[in-house]
């Protein structure tokens, strides 16, 4: 190839030297040495011949800038003329017996911006000198190949790049890359057409910026311009600028201010501007992965793909409240407006029941959440370590599609047919014993719980319910009367007629500690059951969680429920687990926490994570109990299995397994346990540490002999966590216990 375009060389432009293959993406580039001086020119051929309009477009530009005095302290690629006059200097020519385009630019002479050292001089300079470049790309009647042009790399058609997302093969970065392609469709694709549309290079990268020293001297490769909107110059550029900055805002923020001082941009610009930069790096690694799959041996294709994956994972974790507040500050303009918290708090008075309580001693206003993060209306990020409703991840990116799908196709009740009922009934009976194949689909925990106990008397004929001390299982009537942390709490009533309540089976703190403490709590649960007999009171069911969550992440001793619901069945009654809180692969050794008991309940509740937000519960139980219920009277939940909520919980069923979230919850449980025991050794106010995968207690003591709970160092740690951006939380009859869940 080679000879052949020396012999072109010489012919359409009278140059001869020697040809040095360059780093490139698609097209062929070449250093071209001349013999005779020295002088260098970088040779451009492609077999994209249909490039042809668009390489013609690109030299209109290249000669516009070359004439332009504005530029005059700039060096810009600038294109060599043919010595056969061909009109806009780009030749049709034939190399290796194929046709290709080829043309001669002029070498810009420096170093280039990936290989300087990056001070705040060089990156403020470099935001002056790219404000004088688009400040002058504006004056140009941009040519109609580059106005109407549409590719992968113009920001405006960022998301057309969501179909080669599988080209990402780790699920995690996949989900990443999904996240902010979907914040970027929510927040930036409808905006963007309204911003400032002009002619941009589109694509001033750390390999096309030419320095000397701390200065820029020139820009290179002009071979994805296009007119489209102004902003999207930063949003690529600013994320070369970013890469391997310890703080990659305050970097980004040295060159904007300096582009803004020489072009001002406007403030819905800079609003967009964090999920521009997001959106770039999207871009980036999708095309990486789909090009490595195309061209494996191309190293130039992934050169920027580790640092790319390394930023993009550092954005995440960056409030996008913060990033648009500094770049508004950096360019002179007033904060995000925030309210005032006291106001906030004093009109949510007026209209919502303090009986709904705020958590912390200064609440938070949240306005985003992504995966583990939750973002503050001031700015901060705040990392979730209490929030078990959004079981895998905030604004999961799979779950919010499905429910937006399904809700824009059908949302009807369960009084139709359609698909997803069945489907959803049929993968979660599947995650159980064959016995429990019946589901019932509510909206709520709390309507789960109550739904379970009238299973239990329509099965049992029985109407007394033994619960456990402590236990919490929702805030309807019945859900309230089978909790005793609710009818013991604070605001209880005290405890119903028809309940009757067993002692926590606590090892640590309950009335029998130790090892073998599980049998003595089980010959509680004997006595209760034989006396209730006696009374003539028999129990339809006995209610647990298989943690006990509000009791303080309470785990029962080993064997205690085997031999609790032996005894409970022998005397006629029904055994229900709560999984509400600890279900779908959260303790991770099992998907659900009764399967650590070896145990197989008759019916088991099924909450919060079940929807990751979105209001589905469900209650899933054996033939001959739910045929129980079959009396004639109909039951129907308005919004229990409705298809946008069996579309949610398919989704989550599906990231759960796709992502490996049971064996990451045990490893990341394992990782936190250990780490924890090492600093009980420490402090002795830590009594115990207890749980299982990421659902955990530490509960805190004043000293070891008493067990006296340490309250008030619970509730000071929780405060101060959230003051470092971690959330947890207390809980326990004493409030002593940090959760994590």
């Amino acid at each position: 190839m080679q000879a052949e375009l020396l012999q072109l060389l010489a012919s359409h432009y009278g140059l001869s030297g020697t040809l040095k293959e360059l780093a490139g993406y698609e097209d062929k580039n070449f250093l071209l040495k001349t013999d005779a001086n020295g002088e260098k020119y970088v040779i451009k051929t492609t077999p994209n011949t249909t490039d042809l309009p668009l390489w013609q477009a690109q030299n209109v530009v290249f000669k516009a800038l070359a004439d332009m005095e504005s530029l005059s302290d700039l060096q810009l690629s600038e294109v060599v003329p043919t010595n056969s006059g061909v009109e806009d200097d780009v030749l049709l020519v034939e190399i290796g017996g194929k046709a290709h385009l080829l043309r001669v630019l002029r070498f810009v002479e420096g170093g280039f911006y990936a290989e300087a050292q990056q001070t705040p001089a060089l990156q403020q300079d470099l935001g002056q000198k790219m404000g004088k470049l688009n400040k002058a790309l504006k004056t140009i009647d941009c040519p109609l190949a580059l106005r109407y042009r549409r590719f992968e790399w113009d920001l405006r058609y960022l998301l057309d790049n969501s179909k080669r997302l599988n080209c990402i093969q780790d699920p995690k970065r996949r989900k990443l890359v999904h996240y902010f392609l979907l914040q970027y469709r929510t927040w930036v694709q409808t905006a963007l057409d309204q911003q400032r549309q002009q002619l941009i290079h589109n694509d001033v990268n750390d390999w096309n910026i030419i320095v000397e020293g701390e200065k820029v001297v020139g820009f290179i490769d002009l071979g994805d311009a296009c007119q489209t909107s102004l902003i999207c110059e930063l949003g690529i550029s600013l994320f070369y600028m970013m890469l391997h900055k310890a703080d990659p805002i305050e970097a980004a923020c040295q060159t904007l201010a300096a582009y803004h001082k020489e072009y001002p941009l406007e403030i819905e610009e800079l609003d967009l501007l964090y999920y521009l930069i997001a959106g770039r790096l999207c871009c980036s690694v999708i095309n990486s992965g789909y090009n490595a799959q195309l061209h494996p041996e191309n190293e130039y294709i992934t050169i920027n793909e580790k640092p790319a994956w390394a930023l993009l994972e550092q954005l995440f974790s960056i409030n996008p409240i913060h990033a648009a507040n500094a770049f508004r500050k950096a360019c002179g303009f007033p904060p995000k407006a925030t309210v005032d918290h006291e106001q906030f708090l004093a009109t949510r008075d007026q209209h919502i029941s303090r009986a709904m309580s705020i958590s912390y001693k200064t609440p938070i206003k949240m306005e985003r959440a992504a995966f583990q993060y939750m973002y503050a209306d001031d700015g901060r990020t705040f990392l979730d370590g209490v929030n078990n409703i959004p079981h895998v991840g905030h604004c999961h990116p799979k779950v919010v599609e499905a429910i937006q799908q399904q809700a824009a196709q059908l949302n009807t009740n369960t009084r139709y047919f359609y698909d997803q009922l069945n489907t959803y009934a049929q993968r979660l009976t599947a995650k159980f014993p064959a016995s429990l194949n019946k589901v019932f689909f509510v909206n709520s925990g709390s309507a789960a719980s109550d739904l379970a106990i009238r299973l239990a008397f329509a099965h049992s004929g029985r109407k007394h319910v033994l619960v456990s001390e402590h236990g919490y299982h929702g805030n309807t009537l019945i859900g309230i009367d089978i909790s005793s942390y609710k009818y013991e709490g604070k605001g209880g009533t005290g405890q119903a007629s028809y309940i009757k309540k067993a002692p926590i089976p606590d090892p640590f703190r309950g009335i029998h500690k130790g090892k073998d403490s599980g049998a003595k709590y089980v010959r509680e649960i004997d006595q209760i059951l034989a006396k209730a007999e006696e009374q003539q009171t028999p129990f339809a069911a006995y209610i647990s969680e298989s943690i006990i969550g509000c009791g303080g992440q309470v785990i029962p001793p080993k064997g205690f429920f085997k031999s609790a619901f032996a005894s409970v069945r022998a005397h006629g009654g029904l055994c229900i687990i709560d999984e509400t809180q600890t279900g779908f692969g959260r303790v991770g050794t099992h998907f659900w926490a009764y399967e650590q008991h070896d145990i197989t309940p008759d019916i088991v509740i099924l909450g919060k994570p079940i929807g990751n937000g979105h209001p589905l519960a469900a209650v899933v139980t054996t033939d001959e109990i739910a045929r129980s219920f079959e009396t004639g009277m109909e039951f129907f939940s308005s919004f229990g299995g409705n298809p946008v909520s069996c579309a949610t919980g398919l989704a989550v069923l599906n990231v759960i397994e796709e992502e490996q979230l049971q064996a990451h919850a045990l490893a990341v449980g394992n990782y936190i346990i250990q780490a924890l025991q090492k600093l009980a050794l420490q402090h002795p106010q830590i009594g115990e540490v207890r749980g299982t995968g990421l659902f955990l207690g530490i509960e805190l003591i004043e000293d070891v002999k008493s067990l006296q709970p340490a309250t008030t160092l619970a509730s000071k740690i929780k405060n101060e966590m959230k003051q470092r951006g971690i959330l947890i939380s207390t809980d326990g009859p004493h409030e002593n216990v940090l959760k994590f869940k």
